[in-house]
């Protein structure tokens, strides 16, 4: 199964709590941190909240 790899480029200073605590529940720290995460809807959907905030990539793991 694919992987997404997931980078806060983008401070959430200023953006409501909802996003701030989406960017925690993914996992992220600090600014300019990256996370991997399997690929599943709810994933992609957190994604879709904070996309303005992230930079994702696929990463294909080579097995099917």
């Amino acid at each position: 199964m694919a992987r997404l790899r997931i980078t806060w480029t983008r401070s959430d200073i200023g953006y409501v709590k909802a996003q701030k605590r989406t960017l925690r529940a993914l996992g992220f720290h600090r600014l300019n941190e990256t996370v991997e995460h399997e690929d599943s809807p709810s994933i992609r959907g957190m994604i879709a909240k904070v996309s303005h905030l992230v930079k994702a990539e696929v990463k294909d793991d080579g097995t099917e």
